[in-house]
This record gives C-alpha cells, structure tokens and sequence, in this order.
C-alpha cells in the first residue's frame, strides 16, 4: 500500500506542517482474504439449515433434526463472529 506523507510550509508564519501518512485503503489484502472465508463458513451454515418442510398430508421429522437447529445456526453464527474478526484485524508491521 502506498503512503502519502507530505510536508508544506504555512503561508503566515513560514513554518514547516508536517502531514499524518495516510495509506490508500482501510483494509489490507489479508482483511479481505479472512472475510471471503468468514463469507464461505457463512454460506455453509445457511446450507445445513436447509430442508424439505413438513406438508399438509405428511409430517417430517428432518426439520427437527440436530443438524438443522443447533449445528447451522451455531457455524452460521461462528462465521458473522469470524467475520467482525477479519474487519478490525491488523497486521503486524515488519
């Protein structure tokens, strides 16, 4: 990421102002890598709650199962978690 740190002399008193560095993006590469994968884990799951429902003529007892009410929504959930992670991790600097 490329830095911007200028410096310019005020006009009044002459004194030279140093400007903070300023970098392009809030957000480095890693961010975004950690948030596809908190993304995916998401995606996954959404996927394991879904199922065939129960019908008028018929009961299903899939919509009751383990994997639908507690496994899905808990890796769902771990995911938006992850996800908040991958927002406010920084990096260390070298």
């Amino acid at each position: 990421m490329a830095t911007n740190n200028k410096t310019r002399a005020d006009k009044n008193s002459g004194d030279i102002i140093e400007t903070e560095p300023r970098s392009r993006f809030a957000l480095t590469k890693i961010n975004f890598i950690l948030m596809a994968i908190a993304g995916f884990v998401i995606l996954t799951g959404f996927l394991l709650m879904l199922g065939g429902s129960t019908t008028v003529e018929s009961f299903n007892p899939d919509i009751f199962s383990t994997r639908r009410i507690v496994v899905g929504p808990t890796i769902a959930f771990l995911g938006f978690i992850f996800m908040g992670v991958a927002i406010v991790f920084r990096p260390r600097k070298k």
